[in-house]
């Protein structure tokens, strides 16, 4: 039988979710800039790597901030609880490159949808 996801896992999915539609929503809204930059010449993997470094950015900028509040938590709990507070650098690396990676994965179908735009459809966008 499959296990149940953590809280953690559940936290990440929606994350990657939420990044998935804010990428959707800036793919949508610059639709014919996308279209312009196609029609003079950018390649499709131009493109998809510019909206895959942007979904690794914001991913980025989050897992910062979720670490940061973490560890301050984590700080102020122990001392109200009277118990030693251990940092594991390890662990906080690997927190912040699950993070980014959870932009890469959520943030590539965007992506690759702004890639494969058609120039001439996408300047005839409103």
């Amino acid at each position: 039988m499959g296990r149940s996801p953590s809280s953690s896992e559940a936290l990440q999915l929606v994350g990657g979710i939420g990044i998935m539609n804010i990428m959707l929503v800036s793919v949508t809204e610059r639709t014919r800039e996308i279209g312009i930059r196609l029609a003079i010449g950018a390649l499709g993997k131009e493109v998809l790597l510019q909206f895959l470094v942007e979904a690794v950015v914001l991913s980025s900028f989050g897992g910062f901030i979720g670490i940061v509040l973490a560890l301050g938590t984590a700080l102020a709990l122990s001392g109200v609880l009277q118990v030693p507070f251990v940092f594991q650098g390890g662990v906080v690396i690997i927190a912040f490159l699950f993070s980014a990676s959870v932009g890469v994965i959520f943030g590539y179908f965007p992506a690759r949808k702004a890639a494969r735009l058609d120039p001439i459809e996408a300047l005839r966008h409103e």
